[in-house]
């Protein structure tokens, strides 16, 4: 389709692109917190913001249309069709995401592990 695809660095300082760079903007997406970021301030998303909220189903709602809203805002690599939200430990939870990346056209399934506060 012409466009050019994205490459970044991880973490650890490697050179990343595909799917493990897809995977790691979206966790970056996610975890970052509406204003935290100086030069971009409507980067990130509502995600934070409801982690000491309870665990009921009206938070779930609100975590799903957070975790939608800023997917289909800032990352534009992918078109969301499912998502589930599984809490493994105190201040962790796993992402698991269906959908389609508009790059490739290619089926995206991908399991992003977050970490969304402090461990306790």
């Amino acid at each position: 389709n012409g466009r050019a695809r994205m490459n970044g660095m991880s973490t650890t300082g490697k050179a990343i692109s595909g799917v493990e760079h897809l995977r790691q903007s979206i966790a970056d997406i996610i975890t970052t917190p509406i204003g935290s970021r100086v030069m971009r301030r409507d980067y990130g998303s509502l995600v934070p913001s409801l982690i000491d909220s309870p665990q009921n189903p009206a938070t779930t709602v609100r975590l799903y249309s957070a975790i939608t809203s800023a997917l289909m805002r800032w990352e534009p690599r992918l078109r969301l069709s499912r998502l589930k939200l599984t809490h493994t430990a105190a201040g962790s939870a796993v992402l698991d995401l269906e959908g389609e990346n508009t790059e490739t056209g290619n089926a995206v399934n991908l399991q992003v592990p977050l970490q969304l506060g402090a461990a306790a």
